[in-house]
């Protein structure tokens, strides 16, 4: 364990709970484009999302199966192995999205194509001799991945908090994705950050890498943004911009500005812990009446019923 473990506060017990992959079935015939109603840079600023986690989550998934052997503490193993099930599912909700977008007419190849060159590439594995450098590596990618999951639960606390999007009438079933997703980032939220404290534990390295990290999310939320609107064919002068961004978040539409400045603090401070950020409380209440998850719920129900009907009727016929 590593020494700058000890300087950390103890996590919130309250905030604690057992971590599992919940299968979820939504459908998309009805969903427009512009799904938050008369503001397609909202939207499309949000869209982004379909476009990023696909590929980030397969590789957070890919990363910590590496590290699980590394893990000493049975809890966070725990933990871990229901993160890595939760944030397959993600991958797989968002990736359902994108041929929707193709069929109303905007094709994100061209952008997903960069992104997955980004994460299997360039944030890949590398041909490392065994040893210190790949271990370095590998610990480097776990900080990566701890500075993301401290945005991934800032942006899940946002959007079960975003009133706003309920008043402008934004289309359910994509509120019910966003919300799905952001009610179990702030769920594990503490994941992350306790393993990479456990393996390894660098102030050093974490502020590196949250610099790292800041500057690669923010790059690529801007360029996916500005993509969206360059290619909605039903935008005649597609433009994106951050004052457009600043101007969402005063209306509560996006995530404000000065909420997100405020976070970088709370992450570098030493004494910082995600248990103290977000209410798990609020998140369950949410997984609990999700339609996506009780859709899902029923669909399982239905076909375990049929299951066992078809096996009573087959012991019948043998009888």
């Amino acid at each position: 364990m590593s020494n700058n473990q000890a300087r950390l506060p103890r996590p919130v017990e309250s905030e604690r709970t057992s971590l599992k992959a919940r299968k979820v079935s939504f459908s998309w015939e009805g969903t427009p484009l512009h799904w938050v109603p008369g503001d397609p840079f909202a939207a499309h600023t949000m869209n982004v999302l379909h476009l990023l986690l696909p590929a980030g989550e397969r590789w957070f998934v890919h990363v910590y199966k590496q590290v699980l052997p590394h893990i000493r503490d049975e809890r966070l193993r725990a933990d871990v192995i229901g993160f890595i099930g939760q944030e397959a599912m993600h991958s797989q909700a968002h990736d359902e999205v994108l041929p929707h977008l193709r069929e109303l007419g905007l094709d994100p190849t061209p952008y997903t194509a960069q992104v997955d060159w980004l994460f299997e590439k360039m944030l890949g594995d590398r041909r490392l001799p065994p040893g210190r450098a790949r271990r370095w590596w590998l610990m480097e990618r776990v900080a990566i991945i701890a500075a993301i999951e401290h945005y991934t639960a800032f942006l899940g606390n946002w959007i079960l908090n975003a009133e706003e999007l309920d008043r402008r009438g934004a289309d359910p079933t994509m509120l019910d994705l966003l919300r799905w997703h952001g009610a179990e980032e702030v769920e594990h939220r503490s994941v992350a950050f306790e393993l990479f404290q456990h393996v390894d534990g660098s102030y050093r390295r974490r502020v590196r890498t949250w610099a790292t990290a800041f500057a690669a999310l923010l790059f690529l939320w801007q360029r996916g943004a500005r993509f969206f609107m360059a290619n909605d064919p039903t935008l005649t002068d597609g433009k994106a911009s951050f004052r457009d961004f600043y101007v969402r978040g005063r209306r509560g539409t996006l995530p404000a500005t000065g909420d997100m400045l405020k976070s970088v603090p709370r992450y570098l401070s030493r004494s910082y812990h995600p248990s103290q950020e977000g209410s798990t409380a609020q998140a369950h209440a949410y997984l609990a009446s999700s339609p996506a998850a009780l859709a899902a719920d029923a669909a399982a129900a239905d076909a375990a019923a049929s299951a066992a009907s078809a096996a009573s009727a087959a012991e019948k016929g043998t009888a």
